[in-house]
């Protein structure tokens, strides 16, 4: 497969390990570094600040938003990220999302591991060698948060990671935006009331000028994070908990 020179890069870090994973400017600047070094054309990057690199397409809004422009613009070639945990640190998550690529016929590069190929038997070993690695790294981690951030949860609390639309902090205390709490409701009216698909909810949004939490375009992906979102419903969720909250249900 030849080098790929049109791309889309993806940076990630999780609140409380940013000393260890880069800051997303590092992550950022470095990506750019590269695709000029190397004449690449860089489209755009996507970003996921605050978010666990164990948690799936859906819960990362930036990847989901990378993926739905990835699938629409067909001559995007391939996604550059600063290193591969940044894609993902369980290895299951990891194989999925590099099989997802490929299904797009879009190749993954790392600058960290630039002999990264998923073809190659012996690269594809020393991925999997990684992510095992990554995964041991992200369960010390979970250990040492997970109580703390479902307590705090429990008690009304942000638990770290990135505020989703529709919701603010006061006091370290998620509460409701009620002006974004507006463009969660009609987006949940679109889909209920008139049956408007994911990609067709995204260009309405995009057409009538609604801002998305970042400012920019609205993609399916996004859409579909949000109608599955337990949070809007009122359900906080961490790992394999639920934690009820009837103060941030906007339904």
């Amino acid at each position: 497969m030849k080098k790929p020179k049109i791309l889309v890069g993806y940076c990630r870090v999780s609140t409380n390990n940013q000393k260890e994973e880069g800051t997303i400017e590092l992550q950022e600047k470095s990506i750019k570094k590269y695709a000029e070094k190397n004449s690449c054309e860089l489209v755009k990057i996507f970003k996921d600040n605050g978010v666990s690199g164990g948690s799936e397409l859906e819960n990362r809004p930036g990847l989901a938003e990378l993926f739905s422009y990835a699938e629409d613009d067909k001559e995007v070639e391939g996604v550059l990220i600063f290193k591969l945990d940044r894609l993902a640190r369980d290895l299951y998550i990891q194989e999925h999302l590099i099989k997802k690529l490929e299904g797009l016929n879009k190749k993954l590069i790392s600058i960290k591991e630039p002999h990264l190929d998923s073809k190659d038997p012996m690269r594809k070993a020393f991925r999997q060698f990684m992510g095992i690695v990554s995964e041991l790294e992200k369960a010390f981690i979970t250990m040492r948060l997970s109580g703390g951030r479902i307590n705090k949860a429990q008690r009304g609390g942000h638990a770290g990671g990135a505020i989703a639309l529709g919701y603010k902090t006061k006091n370290k205390i998620l509460i409701i935006d009620e002006k974004q709490a507006e463009i969660i409701k009609m987006i949940f009216k679109m889909k209920k009331y008139k049956r408007m698909g994911l990609r067709e909810i995204a260009r309405e949004l995009n057409k009538n000028g609604v801002p998305t939490a970042r400012g920019g375009k609205w993609y399916a992906g996004t859409i579909k994070y949000i109608l599955e979102n337990p949070l809007y419903k009122g359900m906080a969720h961490y790992k394999e908990n639920n934690v009820k909250n009837k103060d941030l249900a906007l339904f």
